[in-house]
C-alpha cells in the first residue's frame, strides 16, 4: 500500500507524534499577506515566540502552520531560499512547548540524525525510515530539535516511542518552538528532497510523488 492510503488500513495504526494534545489548535497563517504580519514582526523569531505564547495562553495548548504555504515574506530574508526561489512549505509545522518529546508514528529506524547550522535551517533534525510488509517504504523528517538529545543513525524505535525533543532558538535554526514534519517518498529521497523543506512554484505539480501531505501521518 502506498502512502497516504495507509491511513485506511486496519493493519496499520499510526501513533501520535505528540501525546496529550487536546482542544483545537491555533492555526497560524504564515503565507504572503497574512494578518499575522500586521501583529508581530515574524522576522524576529523571539518576538514571534512571545506573540505565540500570548495568543495561545489559556486558549490553545498547541498550534499548526500549513503544508504548501507560500512563505516568501519570511523566507526571502535567507540567501539559501532566495537564490532558488524556494518558498512553498513542504512540511506541517506543529507548534508545542520547548522540550516536548516526539514519538515515532510508526515502527522506524533512524536513517539520518544531525545538526544543520545556520539561520533558517533545520538545526537538530532526524530522518526516520518506515518499512513494513503492509506499505511501500517511506520516510518522515523532523526539524528544529534539541541538538543534545538526537538519536543515533541506525537506532530503531517502535511506534509510540520517544526519539527526540523540541529544540530552543539557539539550536533549532533560529525558529519558534515547533517541529517541521515532512513526509518523503523513496523517489523523493533518491532525488535529493531530504535536504529541502521548501520548493519552488514550478515544483508544486510534482510534490505529491516526492513530498506528499504529512497530514495522514499526524494524529492526535
Amino acid at each position: 500500500m502506498k502512502y497516504p492510503y495507509i491511513d485506511y488500513s486496519d493493519n496499520i495504526k499510526v501513533q501520535p507524534v505528540f501525546k496529550g494534545l487536546t482542544g483545537n489548535p491555533l492555526v497560524v497563517d504564515m503565507s504572503v499577506g497574512s494578518q499575522v504580519f500586521e501583529q508581530v514582526d515574524v522576522l524576529d523569531q523571539r518576538a514571534f515566540q512571545a506573540w505565540l505564547d500570548k495568543t495561545m495562553k489559556n486558549k490553545h495548548t498547541w498550534g499548526l502552520a500549513s503544508y504548501l504555504e507560500d512563505r516568501e515574506t519570511i523566507l526571502s530574508q535567507y540567501p539559501q531560499m532566495r537564490a532558488e526561489q524556494r518558498y512553498y512549505h513542504l512540511g506541517l509545522d506543529i507548534i508545542v512547548d520547548l522540550g516536548t518529546p516526539l514519538h515515532a508514528p510508526l515502527d522506524a529506524q533512524v536513517k539520518e540524525s544531525y545538526y544543520e547550522a545556520g539561520e533558517g535551517n533545520y538545526g537538530g533534525n532526524v530522518l526516520l525510515v518506515h518499512e513494513s510488509p503492509c506499505f511501500e517504504t517511506f520516510y518522515s523528517l523532523y526539524g528544529h530539535l534539541n541538538r543534545e538529545k538526537l538519536p543515533t543513525p541506525g537506532e530503531k524505535f517502535k511506534a509510540g516511542q520517544v526519539f527526540a525533543y523540541i529544540g530552543d532558538v539557539h539550536e533549532n535554526g533560529n525558529w519558534f518552538y515547533h517541529t517541521h514534519l515532512q513526509v518523503i517518498t523513496q523517489k523523493g529521497v533518491d532525488t535529493g528532497w531530504v535536504s529541502k523543506g521548501y520548493c519552488t512554484k514550478k515544483d508544486l505539480a510534482a510534490m505529491d510523488s516526492l513530498c506528499p501531505s504529512p497530514l495522514s501521518l499526524f494524529k492526535i
